[in-house]
């Protein structure tokens, strides 16, 4: 997913501009601290005490050049009109975050407000016309089929969560003014990993595969998740 981004940043913005960043749900601080270590002005919004607590470990970790250009706030990523100013930001993220809210298109119209004109959103989103391949591919065949009719699952966390519809978040994005610019497949082929389990050797044989399904029908369309990138108009 950080080389999709990537590959957007790379081809929306100059080359060696300092882009503002805002990161919404940002966990422990992943993207932001690498977008952070790429000369970006990041702004995390966490909501957990647990995972801000270890984001900030990390950026105290993090060289002062680095820890300047990087600030966190406490709070809920739908009260993004309450802490920044419309069209404050070139980029914002919300990575693993519209799974946990029951209605989304109010936190993307939010984020949407706060990109300045040709800027760029990125959704990441548990893919709800492929719901049925895990527990599929996992010979949980009851299972199968009932995810063809719904778009709510149980996460791995054992939370009862909800997944998204390509069209209906193209339609989102449409409707906001920010319509789908580019969008790419995530675990396509390595969703029924174990958590733990052992990196491979091959690894960056591994990503080569993965980055090349997340670009290419038909198999982006069965992946985990999906990465949807939105341009502000």
């Amino acid at each position: 997913m950080a080389r999709q981004l990537d590959e957007q940043i790379a081809g929306r913005f100059p080359v060696g501009q300092r882009l503002r960043v805002l990161d919404v749900g940002m966990g422990q601080g992943t993207q932001a601290l690498r977008l952070a270590r790429l000369g970006h002005q990041v702004t995390g919004v966490e909501q957990d005490a647990t995972m801000i607590a270890a984001a900030r470990e990390a950026l105290a970790a993090q060289p002062e050049g680095i820890r300047e250009r990087v600030r966190l706030v406490q709070g809920d990523g739908r009260d993004t009109g309450v802490h920044f100013l419309p069209g404050s930001f070139d980029v914002v993220l919300c990575h693993g975050v519209l799974m946990y809210v029951e209605e989304p298109d109010p936190l993307v119209a939010g984020l949407a407000r706060v990109l300045a004109p040709g800027g760029l959103l990125s959704l990441l989103v548990r893919n709800g016309d492929a719901l049925a391949m895990r527990p599929g591919l996992a010979g949980d065949w009851a299972g199968a089929l009932a995810a063809f009719d719904t778009t709510a699952y149980r996460n791995r966390l054992g939370l009862d969560v909800r997944a998204d519809r390509l069209s209906a978040l193209t339609a989102t994005l449409a409707g906001i003014a920010a319509p789908l610019h580019a969008w790419y497949g995530v675990r396509v082929f390595t969703d029924t990993a174990a958590d733990d389990a052992r990196i491979p050797d091959d690894l960056e044989t591994l990503l080569a595969a993965e980055e090349r399904a997340g670009r290419t029908d038909p198999y982006r369309g069965m992946a985990a998740l999906l990465h949807l990138c939105g341009v502000r108009g």
